[in-house]
Formats: structure tokens, sequence, C-alpha cells
């Protein structure tokens, strides 16, 4: 195993098959799309693709740990992820499920519908995280979303944490319930939107200060560090120590598919590096920003050089 330090993220897996038509289909209705394309998803393989192609500048490496089908699908995931450099020793294939699938409308306006079909990322238990056991204890940062069992979610945090690392948890989606306390406890970082924000705590963040307020309830819930995203409003961030606000990045933004999943990727690898909370953050929200200027999911995701230029 490389010394160099580890970002990992433990999550979903899928391909997206995205229709492109003037509307989107009713109940009852068949109609004809004028294009389609598949790519790679998930929040845990497009924030692991975000990572690596960050981390290599950076001395860092990033791997990817989940589970995909051992079908067409499964394999497709993979060759996408490769370019990235994402190590995909801790990706598992799955023979008793298949591979996690989004059924993605669109219509002429950009609105969509979507169907997610977990399939194996739902199968993720106990036992993927004890063969990650090594790997979780070389890890700096960990990355964790809700695409997947949030019981194998925290069992992994629980045995990362114990051998030093920061662990980020991005909360979405929001189950219908909320999070239970144990996830409250259980990570060091939260990192919500607006509207995650709003359906965790009941404050909608539109400014710092409607932001600082929704952060004061996420701390007194159990996270020491809070991450407020705001979308094109900025970013908020608190530490316990230290609170701030990083105005948006003036860019021509055609697409925020990307931007949560780079935003979390950057963060990490900034916080493996050993960035403090402000520094990181920034670069966080420039990684974000370059991602909604070109479109698709992990392939919007920035290189280092850009991240660095943008910030000057």
């Amino acid at each position: 195993m490389s010394g160099k330090g580890l970002v990992l993220s433990f999550g979903s897996v899928n391909v997206d098959i995205v229709a492109y038509s003037r509307a989107l289909v009713r109940p009852g209705e068949t109609i004809h799309a004028e294009r389609y394309a598949m790519g790679l998803g998930g929040k845990g393989a497009n924030q692991a693709a975000a990572a690596a192609r960050l981390a290599s500048a950076m001395g860092l490496r990033a791997e990817l740990a989940g589970r995909t089908g051992a079908d067409a699908f499964g394999h497709l995931a993979r060759d996408k992820l490769a370019p990235f450099g994402v190590g995909l020793s801790g990706l598992r294939e799955d023979p008793a499920n298949p591979t996690g699938i989004a059924l993605i409308g669109v219509d002429a306006a950009g609105e969509n519908a979507i169907t997610v079909v977990g399939g194996a990322n739902m199968a993720i238990d106990g036992g993927d995280v004890q063969a990650l056991a090594p790997m979780l204890r070389d890890t700096r940062v960990l990355l964790l979303q809700l695409e997947t069992p949030l019981a194998a979610s925290l069992e992994a945090a629980a045995l990362a944490r114990a051998h030093g690392a920061i662990v980020i948890l991005d909360p979405a989606p929001v189950p219908t319930d909320g999070l239970p306390a144990e996830a409250w406890a259980a990570v060091d970082l939260l990192t919500p939107n607006e509207t995650e924000t709003e359906r965790l705590v009941g404050i909608r963040p539109v400014d710092p200060e409607s932001a600082a307020a929704a952060a004061d309830r996420i701390e007194a819930r159990g996270p020491s560090r809070v991450i407020v995203k705001l979308g094109a409003r900025g970013v908020f961030f608190r530490d316990g120590t230290e609170s701030g606000f990083v105005a948006p990045f003036p860019v021509r933004a055609v697409d925020s598919v990307a931007a949560g999943d780079s935003f979390n990727g950057g963060l990490a690898v900034a916080l493996a590096r050993g960035d403090r909370l402000a520094d990181a953050v920034r670069f966080a929200a420039a990684c974000g920003a370059l991602a909604t200027t070109r479109p698709g999911a992990a392939d919007a995701a920035p290189t280092f050089d850009e991240v660095k230029a943008l910030l000057g």
C-alpha cells in the first residue's frame, strides 16, 4: 500500500442513462427522445473521481470503496473511473445484485425526472467494512454520503475515526425522517446544501446570517465542524473556534450537476493535505465553481492546475 495520504470515498456507484426529449414522459405515454447518453454516476463515485483528479498533484491518493454488479454496467463504471486515477481495490463485485443505475429524463427546458435503482449499492454491509479495515486504518479523510445503507457507513466512520481520520458526511439524499442521533455523533464534518440544511434543522440558509443560525443547530447535534453550501450565494463554515464565509467565484455556469460532489472531493484532499478549514473551504469552493462551467457529473471535476489558476 502506498505511503501517500489517502482520501477514501465509501459510497454509491451508478451508471447514469440520460434521455433528452422535448418533454418528460407522462404516465401511460410513450415519447421519442432526440438522444441519450451513458455516464458515471453515484455520489460515492463522483466524489472519488473529483478527489482523484486533484490528489496526485497534491501528494495524495484517492480510492473508492463500494459495490458494483458482476455485469456490463459494472465493467462500464470501472472503465469510466480508471482515467481519473481512482484506486479501485476497495470496489467489490457483487455476483448477486446488479450495478446501480439512474434512469434520467431531461426535457427541453432542462427539467428532469430521475428513477434510481440502487442494486448492489443497497447490499453494502458490515462485511464490506471489515474487508476495508486495513484501508480505513490508513485513511486521512473518509467521504460518506447517504446513497448506501447508513449502518455500514457508520461502522466505517467509527473505524476510520479510531485511527485518526476526518469523517465528512454529505447528507444527500436526506432521509424522510432525518438523520438518527448516532449519525450526527459519528462524523466530524457535515456539508449540507440549502435544501438539505432546511430538511435537517428547519432553517433554509439564504445568507451568512441564516447559515450561521443553521450551523448552531447542526453543531448542537454533534458535528464539530459545519459547512453550509449556499450554491451561487457562496459557502459558510465553522469549526468551533473559527467561522467565515467564502463568496462565490465569478464563473459562467452551464451545469450545476457536479458542483456539490466536486466541492466535497476538493475539500477532502485539501484537509488530507493538512489545510486549515478556512483554506480548505476556499479550495473546495473553487472546485465546485469550476465544475459548473462544463456539463456532466464526474467529467466536470477540475484539475489541480485549473483550481490553482482560479484561486490566483
